[in-house]
């Protein structure tokens, strides 16, 4: 019965193997506490040879991490960090008690490279937590993927698919690669790419994204894009893009990290000399004190402060449908005062709808759009597509056209049960009929003034009606603009290329502040400039590739992920996966958390070192309780940053 317990616990087991690659600083820890232990009941009981052959395995297993890295920022780099710090306050009390044949000074210099161990293994588990909650993401794909060749299915590595491979998805299980349906009908579980919580419904045509899971519903699809393309495989370089870039904050820091060591280092060996010519002390206290001086005085919990806020922050938003690509955009979205967004893609869906449909007396609505779909999807034009789109969701049918011929930017002509329709611009069917209603000339201008596309139809040379078709408003874009004013948003823009008149109705109807229309991309990027001057902090919110230039002088690009073009996405410093404008609220949350946070944590540690210092001189503090003290700091820093993990 002993025999599975002791085997469980065998160096050799794949249990501890794995452990021990996972966490080697923790199994350094724990072997460092217990020979410290062992050395300490070996010295109390009288056991000094065996205390002071245990206590030194202690210092090599608990400090040899911390040697190597300080050593190596020596050598490599001519730079002292806080590492060699604390390596050489441990070696100078080792020194001091066999100097002085007080062997507590030994047990004091390795409780310091104990506690150093520990603090470094829960800094590296909580870090671990973030990296983990990041690369959760590159588990989302599947290896393989079911091809169909000649409707015989074949498993075939996702990296080997091509352009044009007709891959099959069952019910249940991973999107493995970005594609279009060409069959059949499902909800998809999009929430690991996009964030949203909802399972979207995708039939023919949709586009579907690798590392979605798919609902009830069979799925063929048509590879259009390489893996590599993929969107989870641009998020996955994107975020390991954002972990290895460091911030400008935490550049600064680490510059003044190397300058505080030398001074430190510089005050140690001057607290060594000094004080028994000045304030009388004897050499041991003056020795201990300065050891303990190099220990409180390291800014190992200011250096903390700022990396462990910001991974986290990049975590909660990817989580939740937010790329930050670095953690630099992730502290400037908190101070963005003014946001500028484009319309067409953004604000609105991009994609032309049927808004109204103006039947005459006699006419139906049905009738209306069976002429125009009849003619409308013989052609290639978005607001034909929108027109036959309208008619298919009413689940209409209609009769097939023959002789149909387009006038380009005018309309089109066709045959329809014998008798000659027209579909297009007021003056293109007033051409061609005999009469036309002037109730209906005043409805169209009141349309147009809306900013709307109006469709003329005619059939028999009798005009039927008009249809409306007008670029919508994205769901939630008015919601998510007044949640942005209500966070102290300053200004927001809306920047287009469309006309005015079509720009101001969709900038009224949101609640849109200012809007700049019939603008070009690089008058984009003049308006940009124009309110930095006024804001200083600017965020633009755009998708399409003439968007790009803007995204790139604006403090913040933000660009949507699945409308949004890939210049855009490659522009941009921020991607809304889902395309949800209302996630925009909560990433400006998560940068103003986060500076909020990193203030913390700066005051904290520069408090705490200053009440070390006090401590030191004026009180009478251990080395172990300095360790304590410090490395405590770091802990409850580190632990504070990891807070934004959390929804």
């Amino acid at each position: 019965m002993l025999v599975a317990p002791m085997s469980s616990l065998s160096f050799s087991t794949p249990r501890f193997q794995t452990l021990l690659r996972e966490h080697p600083d923790a199994i350094a820890a724990i072997i460092c506490g217990l020979l410290v232990l062992f050395g300490w009941l070996a010295l109390h009981v009288g056991w000094l040879g065996l205390g002071l052959l245990i206590l030194p395995a202690a210092y090599v297993i608990g400090g040899y991490s911390s040697a190597r890295e300080g050593l190596t920022t020596l050598f490599q780099e001519k730079e002292l960090d806080v590492d060699l710090l604390m390596i050489v306050a441990a070696l100078g009390a080792a020194s001091l008690g066999l100097w002085r044949r007080e062997y507590y000074f030994i047990v004091d210099g390795a409780v310091l490279i104990l506690i150093f161990a520990i603090s470094g293994a829960l800094e590296g588990y909580a870090m671990k937590r973030t990296e983990r909650s990041i690369k959760s993401l590159m588990n989302l794909t599947s290896d393989t993927a079911r091809v169909l060749h000649d409707e015989i299915e074949q498993f075939v590595p996702v990296e080997q698919l091509q352009i044009g491979d007709t891959v099959l998805v069952k019910p249940g299980e991973l999107i493995p690669t970005d594609g279009l349906i060409i069959e059949g009908y499902s909800t998809l579980n999009q929430s690991p790419i996009t964030g949203e919580s909802i399972p979207v419904e995708k039939t023919v045509e949709d586009e579907v994204f690798a590392g979605s899971i798919n609902g009830f519903g069979a799925l063929k699809l048509r590879v259009h894009q390489p893996p590599e393309s993929s969107l989870i495989q641009r998020i996955v370089r994107l975020v390991e893009q954002a972990q290895t870039e460091t911030p400008p904050s935490q550049q600064f820091l680490d510059r003044f990290e190397r300058l505080y060591a030398r001074i430190v280092v510089l005050t140690g060996l001057l607290l060594v000399i000094l004080p028994p010519f000045l304030l009388g002390w004897n050499w041991e206290t003056t020795i201990y004190r300065a050891l303990i001086f190099l220990v409180v005085a390291s800014p190992c919990a200011l250096m903390a402060a700022i990396m462990p806020a910001l991974l986290s922050g990049i975590a909660n938003g990817a989580r939740n449908g937010i790329l930050f690509k670095n953690g630099a955009q992730l502290e400037t979205i908190g101070r963005v005062r003014a946001i500028a967004f484009d319309k067409t893609g953004t604000l609105t869906t991009g994609k032309p709808q049927v808004v109204k449909i103006v039947p005459v007396l006699k006419a139906s609505e049905t009738q209306l759009l069976q002429i125009a779909a009849a003619l409308e999807s013989l052609s290639e034009h978005p607001i034909g597509n929108a027109i036959v789109q309208a008619a298919r969701q009413y689940q209409l049918k209609w009769n097939n056209a023959v002789e149909v011929q387009a006038q380009t930017g005018q309309g089109i002509t066709g045959i329809i049960d014998n008798k000659k329709a027209v579909v297009g611009k007021a003056a293109f069917v007033q051409a061609q009929v005999k009469e036309f209603p002037a109730n209906l000339i005043e409805i169209s201008k009141q349309l147009e003034n809306e900013g709307k596309t109006v469709v003329w139809i005619a059939h028999a040379g009798v005009v039927l009606g008009l249809i409306a078709v007008a670029d919508t408003v994205r769901i939630g874009a008015a919601q998510a603009l007044t949640e942005l004013k209500k966070l102290g948003i300053e200004q927001i823009v809306m920047l287009t290329g469309d006309n005015d008149r079509t720009a101001q109705n969709i900038a009224k109807e949101i609640g849109v502040n200012r809007v700049y229309a019939e603008l070009l991309p690089e008058d984009k990027v003049n308006a940009i400039r124009h309110l930095q001057k006024h804001y200083q902090t600017i965020a633009m919110v755009g998708d399409g590739i003439n968007d790009a230039p803007a995204l790139a002088s604006a403090s913040v690009g933000i660009a949507m992920g699945v409308a949004g073009s890939d210049v855009a996405l490659e522009t941009a410093d921020i991607v809304l996966m889902a395309d949800r404008l209302e996630q925009l609220e909560r990433a400006i949350r998560l940068g103003r958390r986060s500076q909020v946070i990193i203030k913390q944590n700066i005051v904290f540690a520069l408090s705490f070192i200053v009440l070390l210092l006090i401590a030191n001189f004026l009180g009478d503090i251990t080395l172990p309780l300095g360790v304590i003290g410090h490395e405590g700091s770091t802990v409850i820093v580190t632990l504070n940053g990891l807070r934004l993990l959390r929804n």
